[in-house]
């Protein structure tokens, strides 16, 4: 895996800032109230005051619901459109969020933090600038914490992988996990891991048309760039199959976290 491995370039990068893309984001399933608590306990591991940067923030996953345990949180993401989504949802205005439009290679910022949150976004950062500006950017025992979902395997998975696959616009993908970007990061000597530690997984429920709506927030399937028959196409698959493992129309899913957290390096290993 690279940084620049040409799943996470530009084109697909930038789909995130699509309108459609923003408007499902509100479908992907939330983080276990146990991921607040271990950002909680690794952000108290610094001296106060505990200010914390949640970057790639998006519509505020992260930040909306770790700003009660801090002083103050940075939630810094390159589109307009998912801080303006952010601010308008529950916790949004919480008066200890400091939303800042701009990108994470250069937008101003406000350091120290205690901790430094990249929740599934760093794949899509410059890793030769992001790791050295969070090391120069983090307080004297501040960490930085990958975060990611991670949905237990369901009956109809396998069944609806080949429709995924076959709609999804990114045909670059290959698998990867914050597991791997942290192997990537520490082989490039960008990053030395510290820990992790998955939560127990949670039932999360949605009916099978808002699991649909979901995956229109995942990259390769922004409604803005898909041809809008095969739009359509792949919809109507993916709610047959679904309805013939859920037959009254809610996906229950049983949803984990897991948080990977160790200091961003300075340097290279060339």
């Amino acid at each position: 895996m690279s940084a620049y491995h040409k799943q996470f370039g530009g084109e697909y990068s930038s789909i995130f800032q699509d309108p459609s893309v923003v408007e499902a984001y509100q479908h992907r399933p939330a983080y276990p109230p146990r991921v607040f608590e271990i950002l909680a306990g690794l952000m108290a591991r610094a001296a106060r005051p505990r200010i914390v940067m949640d970057a790639g923030c998006g519509t505020g996953f992260v930040a909306r619901r770790l700003a009660p345990y801090t002083d103050q949180v940075d939630a810094v993401d390159i589109s307009a459109a998912m801080i303006e989504t952010g601010r308008s949802l529950p916790g949004g205005d919480d008066s200890r969020l400091r939303w800042i439009h701009g990108p994470i290679e250069s937008v101003p910022l406000q350091p120290p933090y205690a901790l430094i949150v990249a929740a599934a976004s760093l794949h899509w950062m410059d890793w030769g600038i992001v790791l050295p500006r969070f090391a120069a950017c983090l307080a004297p025992a501040g960490c930085l914490a990958m975060v990611e979902d991670t949905a237990l395997p369901e009956p109809w998975h396998v069944a609806v992988g080949p429709i995924i696959s076959r709609y999804s616009m990114n045909k670059d993908y290959q698998p990867y996990s914050m597991l791997t970007v942290a192997e990537e990061l520490e082989t490039r000597g960008l990053f030395r891991r510290q820990g992790v530690e998955e939560t127990e997984a949670v039932s999360f429920r949605q009916t099978v048309a808002e699991w649909v709506e979901a995956l229109h927030a995942r990259n390769g399937f922004s409604r803005d760039r898909m041809d809008p028959r095969a739009a359509a196409e792949c919809d109507r698959l993916l709610a047959e199959t679904l309805l013939r493992y859920c037959p009254d129309g809610v996906v229950e899913q049983q949803i984990g976290g897991r948080v990977l957290w160790g200091s961003p390096m300075s340097r290279t290993s060339g």
